[in-house]
């Protein structure tokens, strides 16, 4: 909600626009002002809003008019005054100002003022005044209200600014149409959105207990007993199947909204949407999406046990059948509160564990917003305000890893998701390993991977859940992919993949290694198709040779299609949370070269220090005759070293 509100007074000359501004501040009647008078500053201490408004003020003379073009531009609000003794002024609203603002560009909520109410003969019916208002007021849509006042009484002068105030902190434009008297559609989507959010067990009804919570979230304050039941008389007498099982439905909470509105405590139903993190244009703003959450640099992100309690919870919420899987309707059903699904891009439920019937399981579904988290956590943010996380402080359900390179010099990782890049030639049976990793029967058939795919599992490691992600990325995008230091740095294993039945297979991997830098992550050659005749290699050396030369592990060997895996999975998380071993070329290859500097300078440091001190006892010992002569030529040139 916005902190400031700018109030534009315009009409004809003599409508008694400069007096309403002086009987608000007065609060008396002061019958000879200035023809403009001075713009007034109202600070935020004294209104219930508590926002700073500017009350502006205008002429109608042609020497006015660049002073008038400007201020419309820059008003909140505008208030249209005519006088209620003068017709003409009246006449002018829709041939003169109501042009005017159209042709400025101008969009911002209108009010009606009457002034002089004082002037007016005889008595005048409410149906009297809305059939001379209501025709202009449905011609310019941005009219809110209209307030009929006596600067010289003074009468209604401090409601013509509460009106103008409000229509900018509470429009009714974009929740109400004033035509058809029904909420406009993108307001129902809101309120519908709302109430599938505070309907806890999604049965459909907001029983007392939802309500309350509802209450307190919004209002800071719980229903009382008589006032929720005061609420439900109402709604079951006016709203058709509003109240179900003594609970209130999505009808019944549309139609109070509605009653609210119309009775014009907009700021009730503005209160709610702005508590569910709506803006003035009925979309979620953008820090309620994404509040600050900072990663440091070679950090990452996972969810928090909060987190996963909340996944957790709501999948067990939307599978109605207790079958410890959701369905495609359970998946819509559940995401019915936010844009759709988050993966469906990524030919998800693919890319995790689902049960026989293709359901995704509850291990599944808590990996892939693992995987989610570790790869994208902004969307992990934004789908946790989507679907209802309680926590305002929705930062709670995730956290953030030490750095990668801190645990590879420690030796030891304390993360539990991890990050695998899968690189090999085309047709070396990557995407058969990630799809046996993530339960899928194997393909006969060979396609080729035109764009990055990524999938997730759960591995044991010593009685600890892990999450392991793999990412294959193509030949069209893998040499992008290890060009950039950026990505490199992400990955906790890269997998070399080489096809043992295929001669060229283990070269394209060789290539690879030799054009870009890539010795200092955690490695694993994996030898794919070990069903068939092995081949020899078209390489310098033979795979195992060429793993022996790097000190690793020899290529492991695997079958995908008889299913003979040789807990590969297993090992490269192993490799993951213990990184040293399985450093190209030994640990020391993991240091940066800042890293190898401090450590150069610091091991120099030692050795200087310990010739010293080997120096010193030297002439120690020789000063008290225990050192034999055929010490003497070796300690003259040790001496001839540090003493000049």
């Amino acid at each position: 909600m916005r902190r400031d509100v700018r109030i534009l007074l315009v009409g004809d000359e003599g409508v008694g626009k400069s007096t309403i501004v002086t009987s608000l501040i007065k609060e008396v009647f002061v019958a000879h002002v200035q023809h403009v008078v001075p713009e007034v500053t109202i600070p935020p201490e004294v209104n219930p809003e508590n926002v700073t408004t500017y009350i502006v003020d205008s002429g109608a003379g042609p020497q006015d008019r660049q002073h008038l073009e400007s201020e419309v531009r820059k008003a909140h609000v505008i208030c249209v005054v005519y006088s209620i003794d003068n017709p003409h002024s009246f006449d002018r609203i829709p041939t003169y100002w109501l042009p005017l603002f159209r042709q400025l560009g101008v969009n911002v909520p209108v009010i009606l003022v009457g002034n002089k109410i004082d002037l007016r003969g005889g008595e005048v019916t409410n149906e009297a005044l809305e059939e001379e208002i209501i025709p202009i007021m449905n011609e310019f849509k941005a009219f809110e209200t209209c307030v009929e006042c006596s600067a010289q009484l003074p009468l209604n002068v401090s409601e013509v600014f509460y009106f103008a105030q409000k229509a900018v902190l509470h429009p009714t434009a974009p929740l109400y149409d004033s035509r058809e008297h029904v909420l406009k559609p993108a307001c129902v989507s809101a309120l519908k959105r709302i109430f599938k959010l505070c309907d806890a067990n999604k049965d459909g009804v907001l029983d007392a207990a939802e309500l309350n919570e509802f209450q307190r979230k919004c209002f800071d304050a719980p229903l009382q007993l008589q006032e929720l039941e005061g609420i439900k008389d109402m709604v079951r007498e006016h709203a058709e199947g509003g109240v179900r099982d003594d609970g209130l439905t999505e009808a019944g909470f549309l139609y109070l909204h509605t009653i609210f509105i119309q009775r014009g405590r907009l700021e009730t139903t503005w209160a709610v949407l702005r508590k569910f993190g709506y803006a003035e244009d009925l979309r979620l703003t953008e820090p309620f999406l994404l509040p600050k959450f900072d990663v440091p640099h070679d950090c990452s992100v996972e969810l928090s046990p909060q987190g996963y309690q909340f996944f957790t919870d709501i999948f067990e919420t939307f599978d109605k059948d207790q079958d410890g899987a959701l369905n495609s309707a359970e998946l819509e059903e559940l995401f019915s509160t936010s844009p759709g699904n988050p993966w469906e891009i990524q030919k998800f439920p693919d890319t995790t564990l689902v049960d026989d019937k293709g359901a995704v399981t509850l291990q599944g579904w808590l990996a892939q917003w693992s995987m989610t988290t570790l790869l994208d956590h902004k969307t992990t943010l934004a789908y946790l305000a989507y679907l209802g996380y309680p926590d305002e402080q929705r930062t709670s359900a995730l956290l953030t890893t030490r750095p990668r390179k801190l645990d590879r010099r420690k030796g030891k990782v304390s993360r539990n998701v991890f990050l695998c890049y899968v690189c090999g030639a085309a047709g070396s049976g990557k995407t058969s390993l990630l799809r046996s990793f993530a339960g899928k029967p194997f393909r006969e058939a060979y396609e080729p991977t035109s764009k990055m795919v990524s999938v997730v599992n759960a591995v044991d490691i010593d009685g600890s859940e892990k999450y392991l992600v793999l990412q294959e990325f193509g030949s069209k995008y893998e040499a992008e992919t290890l060009r950039a230091s950026k990505k490199t740095d992400l990955a906790d294993v890269i997998v070399y993949v080489h096809d043992s039945s295929d001669t060229n297979s283990f070269s394209y991997i060789s290539n690879l290694r030799q054009q870009y830098t890539l010795d200092h992550t955690p490695t694993l050659f994996v030898a794919t198709k070990s069903d068939l005749d092995l081949a020899q290699q078209r390489h310098e050396v033979q795979p195992d040779v060429y793993c022996r030369r790097l000190g690793l592990q020899v290529p492991v060997a695997v079958s995908v299609k008889t299913g003979q895996t040789a807990d590969v999975f297993h090992a490269i998380c192993s490799i993951a949370m213990n990184p040293h071993a399985a450093i190209p070329g030994g640990a020391d290859r993991a240091m940066t070269a800042s890293e190898k500097l401090r450590v150069y300078v610091a091991f120099t440091a030692l050795l200087g220090g310990v010739s010293a001190g080997l120096v010193m006892l030297y002439r120690s010992l020789l000063r008290q005759e225990i050192l034999p002569s055929w010490t003497t030529p070796w300690a003259t040139w040790l001496l001839g070293r540090w003493d000049p």
